[in-house]
């Protein structure tokens, strides 16, 4: 995380100046992508340049790269990066492997069809060479949609949402988003009821609005 760190620092001043979308900087972005990967670190705004830059000269084009930022936007789920970078990848590039693979995936995360996507990511899982932490970043993504739609679940059904825990590694998630096990042997959630909050709509008419419709129905 310390290179990610150095690197950052110095990007932050790349990409707010005017050298954010010059092509001799693209060489240092992709490398700054790659140390993301590794470490496990994000920096959307470095990334969807590089895209910008591939989409002023298509000969830049890097087909590595391009997956790499979009696992890493899949993995800021349910942020919109993925639909930004996904936009500035044109059609040509979007029905090559590997990326209509990733784009599969990520419908996938976004329609919930949570255990097809861990199947269908178990079939490819050389898309993730050089991408560190991805499986549990879309757990937590997972853990949210969990944590506001359900009260109470099965523990088989989460574990298969999870990607087939087994119990120890379903209780570490549990004990994260502090879950726990119902009398009825259910995992509780929560009380969605307790997360309504309900609003007073508040209607101000004055006199004068009222007078002019009554004038007028007369």
């Amino acid at each position: 995380m310390a290179m990610f760190e150095q690197m950052r620092a110095n990007m932050f001043k790349l990409l707010k100046g005017i050298d954010r979308y010059n092509p001799d900087n693209l060489a240092t972005l992709e490398c700054y992508m790659e140390t993301q990967a590794k470490e496990n670190a994000y920096d959307l705004e470095a990334n969807l340049a590089v895209l910008k830059l591939y989409q002023f000269d298509p000969a830049f084009f890097q087909m590595t790269v391009t997956t790499q930022i979009l696992l890493k936007a899949l993995t800021n789920l349910p942020h919109t990066n993925f639909t930004l970078c996904k936009c500035m990848i044109d059609q040509a590039h979007q029905e090559e492997r590997p990326i209509w693979q990733i784009l599969y995936l990520g419908d996938l995360l976004e329609t919930c069809h949570f255990q097809t996507f861990w199947q269908a990511l178990d079939r490819n899982m050389d898309l993730l060479e050089g991408i560190t932490g991805f499986e549990d970043s879309v757990r937590k993504f997972i853990c949210h949609v969990v944590g506001i739609t359900y009260q109470h679940i099965d523990h088989w059904l989460l574990a298969k949402m999870l990607g087939d825990l087994w119990d120890g590694q379903l209780k570490m998630w549990m004990s994260k988003y502090g879950w726990s096990t119902n009398e009825s042997g259910q995992i509780f959630i929560c009380s969605q009821e307790e997360s309504i909050k309900p609003k007073n709509i508040v209607e101000k008419i004055d006199f004068n609005s009222v007078s002019s419709i009554m004038d007028s129905s007369q």
